[in-house]
């Protein structure tokens, strides 16, 4: 008999945990979910912005032409799709330029070599320079070398970044592009070289964001295609002394301006409390930035609208393309300095900035509360394929970064397939070829599920 009554009691309270779960959705409100998902999934508005982006504006170095093209750009798109209200904000940042890059072994016999200054980095002599090359095969192992070991050659840090469908080598191989070039200098390099921070067996050199420390000289940084970084290291590793001649010809322009780029849906209730969504309006000059992030800044653009073609949600729905993220979050901060006194506003934060390959997993960070709206949405999410990563721990994109530091938001990651994205990211070959409609689809259609169910849910979400 006790065992009835606890059993019943069980079936109870699974039977209200249910009720008070299918509340935060109404019958009327799924269905308008299925219908925005259905329409998102078969759409090719995504597509059409990403291919307009890349063949109308190109790549978009933060302070160009080509940067300013974009802001306008965005402006018009976002005013075309009819968003609410459309509007920029200011972003300053140090503006940097590539103008000239070429380098060659000389010894033990003369060959071209494949590479890229990255980002930030001094220029070389007018006539370039050359030096003998010391190979290292990690950051660490540059930092313990004895000082002035170095003086008068040219530094190289063979750091092989593992693939993953989380892309987690990223992190490990970074550190070298970061402050190789600063550690290379304190043992008196007069270059720096690493290989590439990257995947890819093309030769193609990856660019990316690089550092100096003020009170240590600064040395041209450059990051080598990783066929010749095996190059480089097969020759010295068997004995030879190797001899490399470099020029590199940058400049750096000091503050630079651009816009965030920012439309929102307002809602009906709430319209005060908004759900953010975007990616980076910029890109590296040396391809047309389509995966990075071109299909961030898309998707997201197109998923807010296959929102508003079914209905207004309870609150608000922001689109922020965020201006010169791959020079150092510049945007982010600016955005986020400006509306710090509002960030509790956010109910949602997700930025797409890692390719535009499926969504395999979905993945919060926010407070026990917000965890039922959590779980619905993952269940409308998964006829897309999208797996529920119950940690609770998301991280977001790296336009959030300046949010979590500041203030304990509900933060989201849509988790993408990132096996090949290092293939591709930062290098000549980041063009509108390396994307699948279908994928992109895809990525709209789980964008906007979240984005209207985080907005239409009858909890206000919030952080930890």
């Amino acid at each position: 008999m006790k065992f009835k009554s606890l059993l019943a009691f069980g079936l109870l309270s699974a039977g209200l945990s249910t009720a008070l779960q299918a509340e935060e959705f109404t019958t009327q409100q799924l269905e308008q979910v299925k219908q925005v998902r259905e329409a998102a999934s078969h759409s090719n508005l995504s597509w059409q912005l990403l291919e307009s982006l890349t063949t109308e504006v190109g790549p978009r170095l933060p302070g160009t032409d080509n940067d300013k093209k974009a802001v306008a750009w965005a402006q018009k798109q976002l005013e075309q799709l009819g968003f609410d209200k459309v509007w920029l904000e200011e972003a300053t940042f140090p503006e940097w330029r590539r103008y000239h890059e070429s380098a060659k072994i000389l010894l033990p016999s003369e060959q071209p070599l494949h590479l890229t200054a990255l980002g930030n980095s001094v220029s070389t002599p007018k006539d370039g320079l050359s030096g003998e090359v010391v190979l290292f095969e990690t950051l660490d192992e540059l930092i313990a070398a004895p000082d002035n070991s170095l003086k008068g050659k040219i530094a190289f840090i063979n750091y092989r970044m593992n693939r993953d469908i989380d892309g987690n080598g990223y992190g490990p191989a970074v550190r070298a592009r970061n402050s190789g070039a600063v550690e290379a200098a304190k043992k008196g390099a007069i270059a720096y070289m690493m290989r590439s921070v990257s995947t890819s067996h093309h030769r193609f050199a990856h660019t990316g964001g690089s550092h100096y420390k003020a009170g240590v000289t600064k040395i041209p940084s450059t990051a080598v295609a990783n066929p010749d970084a095996d190059q480089l290291a097969r020759l010295i590793n068997s004995g030879h002394a190797v001899k490399v001649a470099l020029n590199i010809q940058t400049e750096d322009l000091g503050e630079g301006t651009s816009y965030n780029v920012i439309g929102e849906f307002t809602g009906t209730e709430f319209p005060e409390q908004y759900v953010l969504i975007g990616g980076h309006l910029d890109s590296w000059d040396l391809g047309t930035g389509a995966l990075d992030d071109g299909a961030g800044v898309a998707l997201t653009m197109a998923a807010a609208k296959h929102i508003a073609d079914v209905k207004r949600p309870k609150r608000s729905v922001r689109v922020v393309l965020f201006a010169a993220e791959e020079l150092g979050l510049w945007g982010a901060k600016a955005y986020f300095k400006k509306h710090q006194a509002e960030l509790d506003r956010i109910v949602a934060a997700s930025e797409s900035d890692f390719g535009a390959d499926v969504v395999y997993a979905f993945e919060s960070n926010v407070n026990a509360a917000s965890l039922p709206v959590v779980r619905e949405i993952a269940k409308q999410l998964a006829p897309l394929g999208v797996t529920y990563i119950g940690k609770n721990s998301a991280h977001g994109g790296p336009d959030l970064i300046p949010l979590k530091n500041t203030t304990s938001a509900p933060i989201f990651a849509l988790h993408q397939d990132g096996t090949d994205y290092f293939d591709y990211h930062h290098t000549a070959d980041d063009t509108l070829d390396k994307v699948d409609p279908a994928k992109l689809k895809q990525n709209t259609a789980a964008y906007a599920v979240f984005a209207l169910m985080a907005a239409d849910a009858k909890t206000k979400m919030a952080g930890k």
